[in-house]
């Protein structure tokens, strides 16, 4: 639909009525869109990419915005959609709970693999830059040193703490957390070791996740890996 510059747009946050969270919105010219991925400065062939898919191939309106540290693409949907929450947006913004919990488990599977293949030395350097992720990017839940424990500990399907995130933050999640493994391990072989983590989830959960990785980069970077 549009690519446009950080001066052409204003920027700024409701509340969602059920979670409470803040809901990024940028404005443009009367149109409201909100978040759906961010992507890194050196991302920009991905970023437009995935711009071109929502918008050339699933009809979805949908603009990208290039920042000078970043790129994100936002989808259109009416102020009111958000704040009366109806359900009825273009473009879904909260990720699912079973979405959530597969992201953590690559996260987690990739982890181990640092930890069991490189040692408890490179676990812990890794468990500080993926810790700078979610401090760069404000996940909720996984700012201080026992949240980010957690989350790299504990089984999210047996319990563990599953935190409200929204896409652009799995989006997030799992392209840095390819660019630091790729970083550790000097190939891409991790990522089809981390995939058959997902294993462990029932069969149904597992096929949607894979379908939306498949709907954007992450699944050349996962899938097919």
């Amino acid at each position: 639909m549009f690519i446009l510059k950080r001066q052409d747009v204003e920027i700024t946050s409701v509340q969602h009525p059920k979670s409470g969270q803040s809901v990024p919105v940028l404005k443009y010219q009367g149109q409201t869109f909100r978040l759906i991925s961010v992507f890194n400065a050196n991302q920009a062939e991905e970023a437009r990419s995935f711009w071109r898919d929502l918008t050339d191939n699933r009809g979805k309106a949908c603009v990208l915005l290039e920042e000078p540290d970043r790129y994100s693409v936002w989808g259109k949907v009416r102020l009111e959609q958000i704040s009366g929450d109806s359900g009825g947006d273009e473009v879904s913004v909260a990720a699912s709970t079973a979405f959530t919990q597969a992201s953590l488990l690559l996260l987690q599977a990739v982890y181990f693999d640092v930890e069991d293949l490189l040692g408890t030395r490179q676990a812990s350097a890794f468990e500080k830059e993926i810790s700078k992720v979610f401090q760069q990017w404000n996940f909720p839940q996984a700012i201080a040193p026992n949240e980010v424990e957690d989350l790299l500990q504990q089984d999210p399907l047996e319990g563990g703490k599953v935190p409200p995130w929204q896409e652009h933050h799995l989006n997030t999640l799992l392209q840095e957390l390819y660019r630091i493994g790729k970083d550790y391990f000097g190939n891409s072989n991790f990522a089809g070791r981390a995939v058959d983590s997902l294993e462990d989830l029932p069969d149904g959960d597992r096929t949607q996740f894979i379908n939306w990785m498949n709907q954007s980069p992450l699944g050349k970077l996962w899938t097919t890996a």
